[in-house]
């Protein structure tokens, strides 16, 4: 069985959502991310009353840490998709073009768009685990990987009809 309920959103995002309404299916979004929030709470307080061994909470944490690093490259995956999907054929080509993290945040071009994408996300911009010696975190070159993945992935299913 489902209900319905009411959701306030600030007028921007009401706009943002009214834009992109036949791309998303905003009930799942949501449905999912509620889930996914009350799972990770109520994991939370299972393991606060459990009594873990060290060797279990580093199994886990392991975990958690490749869920995390999957999801960021997932995200990039879907950002370099939406973004193949609306770009000028001219752009679409250039971006093909670039081949690493570092290329993509110091393109004249493109660069400013990078790195607002990495730093809209406070693990991507701030957490210096695995940082490199131009400055992306590991986190942010899973996600800047994925959304090249993304656009090349586009490209491949529309160059033969184009």
């Amino acid at each position: 069985m489902t209900r319905k309920i009411t959701l306030s959103i600030p007028d921007m995002l009401y706009e943002k959502m009214e834009e992109w309404r036949q791309s998303f299916n905003f009930s799942k979004m949501f449905q999912d991310a509620l889930a996914e929030a009350i799972h990770k709470k109520e994991e939370f307080q299972r393991r606060l009353q459990e009594d873990h061994d060290m060797s279990a909470i580093i199994d886990r944490l392991k975990q958690e840490k490749k869920q995390a690093e999957g999801n960021y490259s997932e995200n990039g995956h879907l950002k370099g998709l939406q973004w193949a999907k609306s770009a000028h054929y001219n752009d679409l080509i250039y971006a093909l073009g670039i081949s690493s993290a570092k290329e993509m945040t110091e393109d004249d071009t493109l660069g400013e768009y990078f790195n607002n994408l990495l730093s809209s996300d406070h693990i991507m911009k701030n957490t210096t685990d695995g940082v490199n010696n131009y400055g992306i975190n590991k986190y942010g070159k899973l996600f800047l990987d994925g959304w090249r993945r993304g656009v090349r992935d586009f490209w491949n299913e529309i160059k033969e009809k184009i």
